[in-house]
């Protein structure tokens, strides 16, 4: 069989060209995978990719349960799960192609402890984007970003890649691409739209992004795309404004996210609808706010409960 890492390198094409994965997918596999070649090369020198079996994994998954992250911390049962994963697609890939491995059904993926999923009730909301000093242009940039995160349901990539000329604030609506490629429409609600033209308004830049920064501002008109506010930079706005509302919950982009799922779904909206403006690839993923807004479920313990008056 070919080298590894070569194998590895064409596993990493197929999912850029044919499966059109993101940048950020495709990195995060070559970090996953990066590690298991190491660690196979250097564990077992003699042996191939064909050699693998389930004595190998197990052993390989040890070495991942004693790992420890940038932060001298050991990997989380979740994350160890993430490596996991990509060996188990790495491998699919190669039987497909008619390669001799390990069939990557036979491994098995422990059960890890299922985490709460964190959202905003309205009220919430509102004291969120309240506590936003709106009088000046960047309190007024950073209400447009949360409003519209809430309006939408956007993820920080989707968010940040935004530019000036894509939004149509009359039809309130405009398109992204989303995680794999794909499209999808997004609506700007009533208050988002507002304050997103109050924000373009005091704009007196050509600069093409969406969002701009405001500290080291330059005039240079070439410099638009260095003016994009980043995705950490918008993680840290989210931070500050959820400290200054002294939210319960630690709230951040991804919350947003929720928040905005869980309201539709709390307020009637069907699961198919959801899944449509979330951008999600299979209904599965969106079923996981069904447990939260389930009304019917929530009516049948009101009414049968015997601690119910």
């Amino acid at each position: 069989m070919e080298q590894l890492p070569k194998l590895i390198d064409e596993f990493l094409e197929y999912l850029e060209v044919e499966r059109n994965c993101s940048k950020l997918t495709i990195r995060d596999y070559r970090h996953y995978l990066d590690v298991f070649q190491k660690w196979f090369s250097s564990t077992l020198p003699d042996k191939s990719i064909e050699n693998l079996d389930l004595s190998i994994v197990r052993k390989y998954r040890v070495f991942l349960s004693n790992r420890a992250d940038d932060k001298g911390m050991t990997l989380k049962r979740v994350t160890q799960n993430y490596y996991v994963i990509a060996l188990r697609s790495f491998l699919r890939y190669l039987i497909k192609n008619d390669h001799k491995t390990l069939e990557p059904s036979r491994i098995d993926l422990p059960k890890t402890e299922s985490r709460s999923l964190k959202f905003l009730d309205k009220d919430q909301v509102n004291r969120l984007v309240i506590s936003i000093d709106t009088s000046k242009e960047e309190g007024l940039r950073d209400r447009a970003i949360l409003e519209l995160l809430f309006s939408t349901g956007l993820r920080v990539s989707e968010l940040v890649s935004l530019n000036r000329d894509k939004i149509n604030l009359e039809r309130r609506e405009f398109g992204v691409i989303g995680k794999g490629g794909r499209a999808r429409v997004v609506f700007v609600s009533d208050r988002a739209a507002q304050f997103l033209a109050k924000y373009l308004e005091t704009r007196e830049d050509s600069f093409s992004p969406l969002f701009i920064r405001y500290s080291g501002k330059e005039i240079s008109e070439n410099r638009g795309e260095k003016m994009r506010l980043t995705a950490r930079s918008i993680e840290r706005i989210v931070k500050k404004y959820v400290r200054a509302a002294r939210l319960p919950v630690d709230a951040t982009v991804h919350t947003l996210r929720h928040s905005f799922a869980t309201d539709l779904l709390s307020n009637g909206a069907d699961l198919r609808s959801v899944q449509e403006m979330l951008g999600h690839k299979n209904i599965s993923t969106t079923q996981i706010y069904t447990h939260i807004t389930n009304k019917q479920l929530r009516d049948v313990h009101e009414a049968f409960h015997s601690g119910n008056k």
